[in-house]
């Protein structure tokens, strides 16, 4: 009898979270306290499509490091923890807090490049871990309701799914107001480009970091 794909994880709940959720919405905080005692609160490590441009790609990581207020922080904090918990948990082990960290945080980076992409020649600054936040988001869209399995990306959850956050983000771009934003303009482009990027990355990521799969042949999403 032919061996049966492994099974991961049978559900993705959000309380007795992970660890590395845990530290990573903890993080936030403490961080936002560290930045509003530097100078200028840490506007110097923010995003600016047009110094990226120039060669300043650091931004692309530090601008996670940094939130625009105590409600930007609260937000991204609390989703961090709640769909970062889905995530972890298919990425167990010390490997796979390595390998959560990296999914988050090359998740910003396309986020931010995304939105480099979109205004190529503004200046703002731009701040908040959102992108990455939303790359989170993205990833436990696929994992949530899947009984410990990523679902395809064409199962009809993940598309009703993304469709609605989508479709929220777009709603929140255009009235530019989101909870916790304190009147900063909101980066839709940025939570977008995360959400995909993660929408995308989580099936070959479970399959190079999550639990053993015998002899993958290949980086795509795990055998269903």
């Amino acid at each position: 009898m032919a061996d049966e794909p492994p099974r991961f994880a049978r559900s993705e709940r959000v309380f007795n979270a992970p660890a590395v959720a845990v530290a990573l919405a903890v993080s936030m905080p403490v961080l936002f306290w560290l930045q509003l005692r530097l100078p200028g609160e840490g506007i110097d490590w923010a995003l600016r499509p047009d110094a990226v441009l120039d060669g300043a790609w650091w931004q692309l990581i530090t601008v996670m490091l940094l939130h625009g207020g105590w409600g930007h922080v609260a937000m991204n904090a609390i989703g961090a923890l709640t769909f970062g918990a889905a995530v972890a948990r298919m990425l167990p082990g010390a490997r796979g807090v390595g390998a959560f960290l990296a999914f988050y945080i090359v998740c910003g980076v396309l986020a931010g490049l995304g939105y480099v992409a979109i205004h190529p020649d503004s200046g703002q600054a731009l701040v908040g871990a959102s992108g990455a936040v939303f790359g989170l988001i993205g990833g436990a869209t696929r994992l949530l309701g899947g009984g410990g399995r990523v679902l395809p990306l064409k199962d009809r959850r993940v598309v009703s799914a993304s469709l609605a956050w989508m479709g929220l983000n777009a709603f929140v771009g255009l009235i530019g107001f989101a909870p916790g934003a304190d009147g900063a303009s909101i980066a839709w482009e940025a939570h977008a480009a995360g959400f995909i990027a993660g929408l995308v990355l989580i099936g070959p990521w479970v399959r190079l970091y999550g639990p053993r799969f015998d002899s993958p042949a290949d980086l795509g999403d795990p055998p269903l």
